[in-house]
């Protein structure tokens, strides 16, 4: 069975203003149209894709398309006055290698998910036509001049959406017999006698008409393509000989010092780790492991300005780093804020990102024994 797509973007998007349709607005990078004939084109079925524009949008078709390199999009064909006139356009071009079914697809919908196409095809084995619809679920009322009138029963109604899906032969005669605009295809199927079976539409596959359509389908792109981030750490040293202790890059005197391979600064080590366990990459003894000689002693911001460059790389930003330090002594809150200082530098953020704060274990456990220091630590990272 062979399946074609066929958009239709002839339209003037009068309604949401500007020189430009609304179909050439762009969207996360990327225009209106081209998101959606990617979609069609993302389905396995999909043989082919024919686009129907305003003979006066050649040039902006051209550069629409530039980013899409599949020999399935076939050129655009010129639509007509209204939107039944550009379809027929577009059925007419596919005649001469013509597929069984077709895919009847607004430009303005580019939010297209495939399970709706798997829906439309499945039910196409059973009906000559059949498409994409959601229940009204909103009270109706009639009205006039800014005033309701009466209630109107919404019963079996639904919000159609598409693609449409047709078999060829079918919506090709429907519309060579059909005179005059329609609302959509399933209109003009039901005008030729067509049974139209109905399936599940779904909320994310909305119509870019007004401004406020086109604000919420920018909102939606900056959430699906940000990659939010949370990785944890903790790291526990114990207390040995010294007269001072290294915590969050801030060396404060104390009766003892702590054990570790490197200065023990349990703090950067936790947020460290941390950092690493968000980018999925293992944690600070993979990278740095206490066996390698070139590491003893060393100064910890090293493990942290590694793991920070490394989320760089990787094209994150590191939003948010918060550090719990865990012990009876020494006292942390006066030198909190030299703490923050100095992690902020090492991950190369500003101190206002970065949070630092201690507590006690009330007495229990190793730290409340005053045997070692712990620290939990939480970093956050974005990738837009």
């Amino acid at each position: 069975m062979k399946v074609a797509g066929l958009v239709v973007a002839a339209g003037r998007g009068v309604r949401l203003g500007g020189d430009v349709p609304k179909q050439y607005l762009t969207l996360g990078g990327e225009t209106v149209l081209a998101r959606a004939v990617r979609a069609l084109l993302a389905h396995p079925a999909v043989a082919a894709v024919r686009v129907a524009i305003s003979p006066d949008d050649a040039a902006r078709y051209a550069r629409a398309m530039e980013g899409i390199d599949d020999s399935r999009l076939l050129p655009p064909v010129p639509g007509g006055a209204d939107r039944a006139a550009s379809v027929r356009a577009g059925l007419e071009a596919l005649a001469p290698d013509a597929p069984d079914i077709v895919l009847i697809h607004d430009a303005a919908r580019p939010f297209l998910g495939r399970d709706v196409i798997d829906r439309v095809l499945a039910a196409l084995d059973h009906a000559p036509a059949a498409f994409p619809a959601l229940p009204v679920v909103d009270a109706l009322w009639r009205g006039a001049d800014g005033h309701a009138d009466e209630p109107a029963p919404r019963d079996g109604l639904w919000r159609a959406q598409t693609p449409q899906g047709f078999r060829f032969d079918a919506i090709l005669a429907a519309h060579h017999a059909h005179r005059g605009p329609a609302a959509d295809d399933v209109a003009v199927a039901r005008a030729a006698g067509l049974e139209v079976a109905l399936v599940a539409g779904d909320e994310a596959n909305y119509k870019i008409t007004d401004p406020a359509d086109m604000a919420r389908a920018r909102l939606d792109i900056g959430r699906s393509a940000m990659d939010v981030r949370t990785g944890n750490g903790f790291d526990v040293h114990a207390f040995g000989p010294g007269d001072a202790v290294t915590l969050c890059g801030v060396s404060l005197p104390h009766s003892r010092g702590l054990v570790g391979h490197s200065d023990a600064d349990v703090g950067m080590h936790a947020v460290t780790d941390a950092i690493l366990g968000a980018l999925a990459e293992g944690d600070i003894g993979r990278w740095f492991p206490p066996s390698d000689p070139q590491w003893k002693g060393a100064a910890s911001a090293i493990f942290l300005r590694a793991a920070a460059a490394r989320a760089t790389e990787a094209g994150f930003a590191i939003t948010h780093l918060d550090c719990t330090l865990v012990c009876e002594a020494p006292k942390i809150g006066p030198h909190a804020d030299a703490m923050r200082a100095a992690l902020a530098m090492a991950a190369g953020i500003e101190p206002a990102r970065v949070s630092v704060k201690a507590t006690t274990s009330e007495r229990l456990g190793f730290t409340g024994r005053e045997e070692g220091i712990a620290a939990l630590a939480t970093a956050t990272l974005v990738r837009p």
